[in-house]
């Protein structure tokens, strides 16, 4: 089962890497150098991004991409829920077809309940806060 998939992985690198750099704007071809994802797909991904208002972008000479709000505001839940919808631990339809055992089934419930505490968590873990956890640790490094 996987929780984050590719997309939402390479959005909050993107994203980290952009707010560790509050001095101006950044190529979308330089943050696909330093994070080592493919260009064209990140030119997807930050199009999304752009498109949502975590980015903005800037045309030309001296333009590229930044944060449109500061990375303390950006939860990691509101990333995952661009680029895969809310968390998801059931498949409580097939071929978009309610399960039949849907309302009897007490297994759903409790997959509900950890559902709303893992996209709470996920709502209280920003972008802002990685940024802090990273220096963090780049300074037990150094």
């Amino acid at each position: 089962m996987k929780v984050l998939n590719k997309e939402t992985d390479y959005a909050v690198r993107a994203l980290i890497s952009l707010g560790m750099k509050s001095d101006g704007w950044v190529s979308a071809k330089a943050l696909s150098d330093e994070q080592t994802i493919p260009y064209q797909f990140l030119r997807r991904i930050l199009q999304e991004l752009i498109r949502n208002g975590l980015v903005e972008s800037k045309e030309g000479a001296g333009g590229g991409v930044r944060l449109a709000k500061e990375p303390g505001l950006i939860a990691v839940a509101e990333v995952i829920e661009i680029f895969q919808g809310k968390v998801q631990l059931s498949e409580c339809m097939f071929r978009k077809q309610l399960c039949s055992n849907r309302a009897n089934c007490v297994l759903r419930h409790e997959i509900m309940r950890i559902e709303k505490m893992v996209n709470q968590e996920f709502s209280q873990i920003t972008i802002g806060k990685l940024i802090d956890d990273l220096k963090a640790v780049e300074a037990m490094k150094g």
